[in-house]
C-alpha cells in the first residue's frame, strides 16, 4: 500500500489537475479510492495470486490527455469529470468482455517491439505532462506553454521537485526497508515546509496552488457527490457515449496489456501460471467498482506486486488487504494529504516515466539484423507522442506484421529437392524392378516444403518448381507438406496452375503428409477440397506419408514398363522366388522338403518386436509391412515386402529376438524356413546351404547399398 498509494495520488492529480480549482484535491481522493476499490475487488475476483492492482501510468496518460483535450475545447469541468467516469466505466466493461471471450491469451502475444515502444511512449507522455507541475506553472496545461514562459516558473516548486527526484533515485541504494516513493514524498513535503519559511503564504491551505488542498473541498457530501455524478452520467446521450468509446477501448487494451505483462513476470518469479482471462474479468470488475465509488482506473502494478512478493505475500488475500489499508490511510491521513506538494508528486512521476523507458532496446542498434525492430519501437513512440497510444499500437502491430512477412518471404520455402532415382519408397523391390526405377526414377521430383505457403511465398515456390515444369521428362511432382504451417488461397491457386501444366503431359501433382494439426488449426486436406484443388477430375493425389506417395509412383512406373503385374496375384512356386531363381531342380526339391507353407489374413500379425523366432519368410502372394513400435507415437514404417521377396532374415542369421513387427497388409501366403531345419539341411547339403547364404547375403548387400546411397543423398542435399 505504501508503494501504490503515492503514485495513485500523483496519477489522480495528473488527471484532474488541468481542471483547476479544487479538482487537484478531488484527483488525489480519486487516486486513493481507486487504490482501495481495485485492491479489494480485482484481487478477490482475479486469477493471479500476489498481484497488487492500483491506478497506473497508462491510465494517467490516456485520461490526462483526454482531460487536456476537453479543456482546450471549452468543455465545462463538471462535464469533463462525468466523461472521465464514463470512460473508466466503459473501460472496465470492455475488460470484462475481453475476459469472457478469452482475449487474454491473445493480448499476451503482443510483439515485444510494440510493448517496448508503448512503455517508452507512456513514459514520455507522463514526463511531458508533469513538467508544468514540476516548474510550478499551474496556469499552463501544455508542455510548450510552460517551458516557453520562464518568468512563470516557481523556484519553490522546482526545489521541491528536484529534492523529491534525487531521493527517489538514491533511496533504493541506501535502504530497502522503506519504499523509495515514501521517502521521496516525505523529502518533498519537508522541502516544501522548508522553503515556506521564506514565504509564509505557502503555509496557508486556501488558494494555495502548489499543494493538493483539502480533500473535502466539495460542497456536497461524499455519497451525495457519487449519487449526483451517476445521475448525470445516466443522463448522457448516446452520441456523447459513442465519442468516448475509442478512449475507453484504448484504455481497456493498455490496462489489460499492463496487467498481463506484470502477471507474466510474476509467473516467472514464482514458477506459477496465472489465468489471464479470469484476471481480465477481475480487473474489469475492479475498474467498474473504482468508477462507482469515484476512483480512477488502474491495472496490476509491477512495483507494488514485487514488494508484495518479497514481503511474503502468497495469496490473493494480500491484494485485498492492500486495498483495505488504502481505506485506512484515507481515514487517518486525509488532513496530511492536503499538504502534499504537487511538485513532489510530479517529481515521483517523472522518475517513474524515465524508468519506463526500455533502454535495453538501444542494443538493437548494434546489429544490422535488428535495426528494423528498433525502428518499430521508434515508430510506436513517435505515433504515441503525436497521435495517440492506440494508433501507436496499431502502427506497431502493422510494422511487426510486415517484418514477419519479410522474414517469411526471405526464408526458403523449399527445404530440399530430390529425384525418384535418389530416394525410393520403403517397398523392397526385386533386382529387376530396382534397375527400372533407377533408370526411370528421374521422372519423379520431390520437393520438401517448409514454412507458410501464402501470397508472399507463392511466387518463390513457383520459381523453384518452374525449371522442373519445363522439363518434359518430369511427370510426377511430389510436394512433402509435413513442415508446412499454413496455406492461403493464393498458394492453392498457384498449385492449381501447376496441376493444369502437369495434366497436359499426363503427369500428377502429389501432395503428401498434409499436417493434421498446424498452428493455425487449418485442416489442409479439407481446405484443398473447398478451393477445388483436390476435386474429382483433377490429377491431384494426396497421401498420408511421402513413402506411400513414392510407392504409388514406383508402382505406376513399373506398371507402365510392364515390370509389375498388379492383377497377377497367383501364388509363386519355390523356384519363382527371386532368392532361389536359376537353382537346380534337385536343390529346389531339397529346400522344399525343409519348408512349411503358411497363410495370413489381411491385418494379421506375423511376428512382433522382441518375440523369439528364427524363421525366414519367402512371400508367395500378398504384401507384408515391417513396423517399428514407438512409445506414445504411431509405429514407424521400416519396409514393405511383396510377392517374390523375403523377410525375417535378421533373426534367421543371428538367432536374436525379432527387431520389429511384421503385419500382413493383404491376404498373404509364405514359405517358412526355420534355422533349425536349415542347419539340418546344411549338414547334408553343404554346397546348397552355402549357395543359399550367398544369395541371402547378396540380396542384403543390394539393400544396404541402396540405403547407403539414399542416406548420402539426404546428407548432401
Amino acid at each position: 500500500m505504501l508503494v501504490a498509494l503515492p503514485s495513485a495520488i500523483a496519477f489522480g492529480v495528473t488527471i484532474f489537475g488541468p481542471l483547476g480549482g479544487s479538482y487537484a484535491a478531488q484527483g488525489a481522493l480519486a487516486g486513493i479510492l481507486g487504490t482501495a476499490a481495485l485492491g479489494i475487488v480485482a484481487a478477490a475476483l482475479g486469477g493471479t495470486k500476489r498481484l497488487i492492482s492500483a491506478p497506473c501510468a497508462p491510465a494517467a496518460a490516456v485520461l490526462s490527455a483526454l482531460t487536456i483535450e476537453l479543456v482546450a475545447k471549452g468543455t465545462p469541468p463538471a462535464q469533463i469529470v462525468l466523461m472521465l467516469a464514463a470512460v473508466a466505466l466503459l473501460c472496465g466493461l470492455f475488460q470484462v468482455v475481453f475476459g469472457l471471450i478469452r482475449l487474454g491469451t491473445l493480448i499476451k502475444y503482443m510483439p515485444y517491439p510494440v510493448v517496448s515502444g508503448y512503455l517508452t511512449g507512456v513514459g514520455l507522455i507522463i514526463i511531458i505532462s508533469q513538467i508544468p507541475k514540476f516548474l510550478g506553472v499551474t496556469s499552463a496545461t501544455r508542455f510548450w506553454d510552460a517551458v516557453g514562459h520562464p518568468h512563470a516558473w516557481r523556484w519553490q516548486s522546482i526545489a521541491v521537485g528536484v529534492v523529491t527526484m534525487v531521493v527517489m533515485v538514491l533511496a533504493p541504494k541506501l535502504t530497502k526497508a522503506i519504499p523509495a516513493a515514501i521517502l521521496a514524498l516525505a523529502a518533498g513535503v519537508a522541502t516544501y515546509f522548508g522553503v515556506a519559511l521564506a514565504n509564509r503564504s505557502l503555509l496557508t491551505l486556501a488558494g494555495n496552488k502548489l499543494v493538493i488542498g483539502s480533500l473535502g473541498a466539495s460542497e456536497a457530501g461524499f455519497f451525495d457527490s457519487i449519487a449526483l455524478r451517476w445521475r448525470a452520467v445516466g443522463g448522457m446521450s448516446i452520441e456523447q457515449l459513442t465519442l468516448l468509446l475509442v478512449p475507453a477501448l484504448t484504455l481497456a487494451v493498455l490496462l489489460s496489456i499492463d496487467t498481463l505483462k506484470t502477471c507474466l513476470v510474476l509467473d516467472t518469479l514464482t514458477r506459477s501460471r496465472h489465468d489471464s482471462n479470469r484476471e481480465l474479468v477481475g480487473q474489469g470488475l475492479g475498474n467498474v467498482a473504482s468508477t462507482v465509488v469515484g476512483g480512477i482506473p488502474g491495472a496490476g502494478q509491477m512495483g507494488a506486486t514485487l514488494i508484495n512478493l518479497s514481503s511474503g505475500g502468497q495469496t490473493r488475500r494480500s491484494g485485498v488487504l492492500e486495498g483495505a489499508l488504502a481505506v485506512v490511510a484515507l481515514l487517518l491521513l486525509g488532513p496530511m494529504i492536503a499538504w502534499v506538494p504537487i511538485a513532489a508528486l510530479a517529481g515521483i512521476l517523472i522518475v517513474v516515466g524515465v524508468r519506463m523507458f526500455d533502454r535495453s532496446s538501444l542494443r538493437l542498434l548494434r546489429s544490422r539484423s535488428t535495426i528494423l525492430d528498433f525502428l518499430v519501437i521508434l515508430a510506436v513512440v513517435v505515433v504515441a507522442e503525436t497521435v495517440g497510444l492506440i494508433p501507436a499500437s496499431a502502427v506497431g502491430l502493422g510494422l511487426a506484421v510486415l517484418l514477419f512477412m519479410r522474414a517469411q518471404i526471405g526464408g526458403h520455402v523449399v527445404r530440399r529437392k530430390l529425384f525418384g532415382n535418389e530416394m525410393f519408397s520403403k517397398q523392397v523391390r526385386l533386382p529387376e524392378e530396382s534397375a527400372i526405377l533407377e533408370q526411370r526414377g528421374d521422372r519423379t521430383v520431390i520437393f520438401e516444403l517448409q514454412g507458410s505457403l501464402f501470397f508472399g511465398t507463392a511466387d518463390q515456390l513457383y520459381t523453384a518448381l518452374e525449371p522442373e515444369l519445363k522439363n518434359e521428362r518430369r511427370k510426377y511432382f511430389i510436394l512433402d507438406m509435413r513442415r508446412v504451417q499454413s496455406v492461403d488461397f493464393t498458394a492453392a491457386h498457384m498449385l492449381e496452375n501447376i496441376e493444369h501444366i502437369l495434366r497436359e503431359r499426363n503427369g500428377y501433382l502429389i501432395l503428401s503428409h498434409l499436417p493434421l494439426n498446424v498452428p493455425t488449426g487449418q485442416d489442409m486436406e479439407s481446405y484443398f477440397g473447398h478451393v477445388g484443388l483436390a476435386r474429382e477430375g483433377r490429377r491431384v493425389m494426396t497421401f498420408g506419408h511421402r513413402d506411400e506417395a513414392l510407392e504409388w509412383v514406383e508402382d505406376d512406373i513399373l506398371l507402365e514398363e510392364r515390370a509389375l503385374g498388379r492383377g497377377d496375384e497367383s501364388p509363386l512356386d519355390l523356384h519363382e522366388i527371386a532368392l532361389l531363381k536359376k537353382r537346380k531342380e534337385e536343390t529346389i526339391a531339397a529346400l522344399a522338403g525343409c519348408m512349411d507353407s503358411r497363410t495370413y489374413k489381411a491385418g494379421e500379425t506375423i511376428f512382433t518386436l522382441g518375440q523369439k523366432g528364427d524363421e525366414l519368410f519367402l512371400i508367395r502372394r500378398g504384401m507384408v509391412r515391417i513396423m517399428l513400435p514407438l512409445s506414445g507415437r504411431s509405429p514407424h514404417h521400416l519396409a514393405t515386402f511383396r510377392r517374390g521377396d523375403f523377410f525375417g532374415e535378421m533373426a534367421f542369421l543371428d538367432q536374436e529376438p525379432r527387431s520389429a513387427d511384421a503385419v500382413a497388409v493383404s491376404h498373404t501366403e509364405v514359405y517358412v524356413l526355420s534355422r533349425e531345419r536349415f542347419d539340418q539341411l546344411a549338414g547334408e547339403h553343404k554346397k546348397l546351404a552355402a549357395d543359399l547364404l550367398e544369395s541371402l547375403a547378396r540380396a542384403l548387400a543390394m539393400r544396404l547399398r541402396h540405403t547407403d546411397r539414399e542416406i548420402c543423398t539426404l546428407q548432401d542435399s
